[in-house]
Formats: structure tokens, sequence, C-alpha cells
């Protein structure tokens, strides 16, 4: 409720359905100068949605690898503005789960006026990002942490993310 500078990073996802939720509700309006970073994560096996599912704020989800979800991968409501760069999505096998975005109940009227972007993302096995708004500067600008490094990277960068694997009798 109202925070903002928030890091998501180097972690390992798995087994789970709704992954990440940022906001507090579609009306809680603080939530709107809510900053967010999303980077390096690995987001694997047996995800449905929620990677992450944005309410308010600016959102930059950058070098993440999705190698799976049964739903959608980013999804939204309130108005966010994603920024959407260097990532790898990897669709699945399912014909009607290749989109990668989600505007999560509001009329298309609504959520076109909305700044997503996708901006060297690797989409691969049918993968797609709708992007939406006029892509005002100022908005990405405020949803731009950090510089991304080319989706063909993102394999390598997100190899060990997760807990780091400590050894008996060893400090970690």
């Amino acid at each position: 409720m109202g925070s903002t500078a928030i890091t998501i990073s180097n972690n390992h996802f798995t087994h789970h359905n709704e992954v990440m939720l940022l906001g507090h509700s579609d009306s809680y309006t603080r939530d709107k100068q809510m900053q967010v970073t999303i980077a390096y994560n690995h987001f694997g096996k047996g995800l449905i949605q929620r990677m992450p599912r944005c309410r308010h704020g600016y959102f930059h989800v950058v070098n993440n690898d999705y190698t799976h979800w049964e739903m959608y991968a980013i999804g939204g409501s309130a108005n966010p503005t994603i920024n959407s760069q260097g990532n790898r999505y990897a669709a699945p096998m399912n014909p009607f789960a290749k989109e990668v975005t989600k505007r999560v109940e509001t009329a298309e009227s609504k959520w076109k006026n909305w700044n997503w972007r996708s901006e060297g993302d690797l989409l691969v096995n049918g993968a797609y990002f709708t992007p939406s708004g006029a892509g005002a500067s100022a908005s990405y600008a405020r949803a731009s942490s950090l510089g991304a490094k080319t989706s063909s990277m993102v394999r390598a960068m997100t190899l060990n993310a997760g807990s780091l694997p400590c050894r008996r009798g060893r400090q970690c």
C-alpha cells in the first residue's frame, strides 16, 4: 500500500498459480506512484499466471526467462505502465495460452490507452505480446531502472537464479 522503489531479482519461481500481485487494489490510488523492477528471474515449471500482475504504477520487466505459463505471464489492471525489455518468452504448447499479456477485467476501449510495450524481447513457440498506448516517453522513463541486455543472454543470466546451494557444515 503505497510502496515504491521495489526490486524483485534473481529468483527461480516454480509450481505456483498466482505468482505475484503488485498493487493493493484497483481502487487504491496511492499505488499510482509505485515503481517496480523485475529483473533476472527465471519463471519455470508449473506456473499459471501473474508474473507479475500489476495495478497502477510503473513496472520495468527486464531480462527475465519465462519458460512456462498456463494462462498468461504479465497481467494488469488500473492503468499500469509496463516496459518489457530483453526478456525471453517461451509460450506453452497450449494454442490458447500463447499471449504473454492479459488486461484483467477491463474493456479494450480502456486498456488500449495503457502504456505497455515490448522492446528487444525474444518471443518463441508462438508467444506474442500485445502492446498498447501511445508510448509516452515520460511514462517509460519512470518504468526504466537499468539498461537491458540482449534477450539472447537471458538464459545465461538466469541460469543460477534462485536459492544458493548450501552444503552441510558450510555457511552460505
